[in-house]
């Protein structure tokens, strides 16, 4: 975006009547649900065994808040999706959430499973609002089928066809998983960024075509690349809330400075009640109010 700037800059000074269409800001905020509820709706195996691990460590609370939470008490603490919905209204947010419909859980494929009824109404809520997508489970990397399964079940499960795609845990191979999207008709995947640290994986805040090296050709695929997930700023670079809101400050002010566009990953577990991730709802919300205030001054 920078270098195309300079060009423009040149062209300019080049041919000053030259005309140049230029894209304007845009802020994208996505959602990838991985695990919708911490305890509620989960196949009774998994909460005896998430219930005798607290109990090996000693976490109490822990124990009691998923007796409460499984017995309707309390709201689950991953389940974000009416505070979130509020804030997607307040401040004029048009968001994509993208959803894991794995077929069975496994170790990177913890969300409660599609035939489960508060799944599908779920899933059927937010497609009537927002644009959704799928979220190809951590299997799915491994066996093609399974992606087609998964996104076939999706389609059933909205009434719709489903058109946009991110990578659980963005794990994807070039050229093969794009490749694979597109025969399955997906038109726009939201996986160019890195799993591990915050940045531009594709150098550009822009959206644009996949081209398919091998074959010497531009595809239909459209890249949207993000630069900030919420987990990486946790797990792997062990920012604070108001650290990473100072990251996220500082990517705003470089894609708006170059007309590009932002996207950034948030989980629902971030934005609940987990006391783990304390702070990250709030850091949220002053950015997403910061964005708005400055939309709204520059109309």
């Amino acid at each position: 975006n920078l270098w195309i700037a300079q060009l423009i800059e040149s062209l300019r000074a080049k041919f000053p009547d030259l005309i140049i269409h230029q894209p304007s800001f845009r802020f994208i905020p996505t959602y990838d649900i991985d695990e919708a509820y911490s305890y509620r709706h989960k196949q009774l195996w998994r909460i005896a065994g998430g219930f005798m691990r607290s109990a090996m460590r000693g976490e109490w609370s822990m124990m009691r808040e998923m007796i409460n939470v499984v017995w309707g008490k309390p709201k689950d603490p991953y389940d974000a999706f009416e505070w979130m919905d509020g804030l997607n209204r307040r401040y004029d947010l048009r968001p994509i959430y993208f959803f894991l419909i794995a077929s069975k859980t496994a170790r990177y494929d913890k969300n409660i499973l599609s035939s489960k009824k508060a799944m599908q109404k779920l899933v059927a809520e937010h497609s009537s609002r927002y644009e959704t997508g799928i979220h190809p489970s951590w299997r799915s990397g491994d066996d093609p089928a399974e992606l087609k399964l998964e996104i076939l079940r999706l389609d059933h499960i909205e009434g719709k066809q489903i058109h946009y795609s991110r990578q659980h845990y963005i794990r994807f191979s070039l050229p093969e998983t794009f490749r694979q999207l597109i025969d399955l008709d997906i038109e726009s995947d939201f996986s160019m960024g890195y799993g591990s640290i915050n940045g531009f994986r594709a150098s550009v805040a822009s959206p644009f075509y996949w081209y398919d090296l091998e074959k010497e050709e531009q595809t239909k695929l459209m890249i949207y690349p993000f630069c900030f997930m919420d987990a990486n700023s946790f797990y792997k670079q062990n920012l604070s809330p108001q650290e990473a809101l100072e990251e996220l400050k500082h990517f705003y002010h470089v894609v708006r400075s170059v007309n590009g566009t932002l996207i950034t990953i948030w989980h629902n577990n971030f934005l609940g009640t987990a006391k783990k991730f304390k702070g990250w709802r709030e850091m949220y919300e002053e950015f997403v109010r910061m964005v708005w205030e400055r939309q709204m001054s520059n109309q």
